[in-house]
């Protein structure tokens, strides 16, 4: 199964907290788009771990994805050793994306720095046919290397290179965000509060929205910066 854009993140919730609304609006143009988790959270503050899984079962419906999986890779510990890093190629191999989304290149949780650059480490090395990975049946992978890799912006704001118009996806996104029920504020819930379920946190996805959007005169933009010069067939395809 190809997929054409596929996000490798840390956390479950960080793909629904940074890029759902450009992930649903190449979904609507015909584009297959996935979701790999590095991780299952288990360390988060609220929830469990099969929660989080329930939930981001949830948010893929909600979003369209064609994929959702998990690569289960220690929360907090993952860095990187040669397993590590051969999951992660034997995914990109898995689904030969065209563009890779991943997380923010520095941030508050040292994880998603973290996951960032070992997740660009892995796109390279992804392509060399030396080394061997296989799949579940014990077929071999054939090599396979991401033409681009972007990095989305998390809490922390980063200048961003680009912005997508994600105008008419920002409610599909904040849906498929709410899904994580045990993650985000509920006055319900009894679990202690956290930087991302503090009522306060949902209004900073929003306004960071408005914030991108307007930059680029729309509603609503979600950005993303790029390690590498991207090329354009001419100046028109810049406005």
């Amino acid at each position: 199964m190809k997929l054409d854009i596929l996000a490798l993140c840390a956390h479950p919730d960080d793909a629904e907290i940074s890029c759902a609304a450009t992930l649903a609006k190449h979904i609507s143009l015909g584009y297959k788009a996935g979701v790999i988790d590095l991780t299952r959270g288990e360390l988060g503050t609220r929830g469990t771990p099969e929660i989080r899984e329930k939930e981001a079962t949830e948010a893929a419906k909600i979003l369209g994805l064609t994929v959702r999986e998990n690569l289960n890779l220690r929360d907090g510990f993952f860095g990187n050793a040669e397993e590590e890093k051969l999951k992660i190629i034997s995914a990109i191999r898995k689904y030969q994306p065209q563009i890779i989304l991943t997380n923010a290149v520095t941030d508050r949780h040292p994880d998603h720095g973290r996951a960032a650059e070992l997740v660009r480490t892995c796109c390279f090395l992804a392509g060399l046919k030396k080394i061997a990975t296989t799949t579940q049946a014990g077929e071999e992978q054939q090599e396979w290397r991401p033409r681009s890799v972007f990095h989305f912006i998390q809490s922390q704001y980063i200048k961003p290179d680009f912005v997508v118009d994600v105008s008419d996806f920002w409610a599909t996104k904040m849906n498929a965000l709410k899904a994580f029920k045990s993650q985000f504020h509920n006055p319900d819930s009894s679990e202690p509060e956290t930087f991302i379920s503090n009522p306060g946190f949902l209004k900073l996805i929003e306004s960071r929205g408005h914030e991108l959007g307007y930059s680029i005169g729309v509603k609503y933009g979600e950005g993303f910066t790029i390690d590498h010069h991207l090329g354009v067939e001419n100046l028109f395809h810049l406005i």
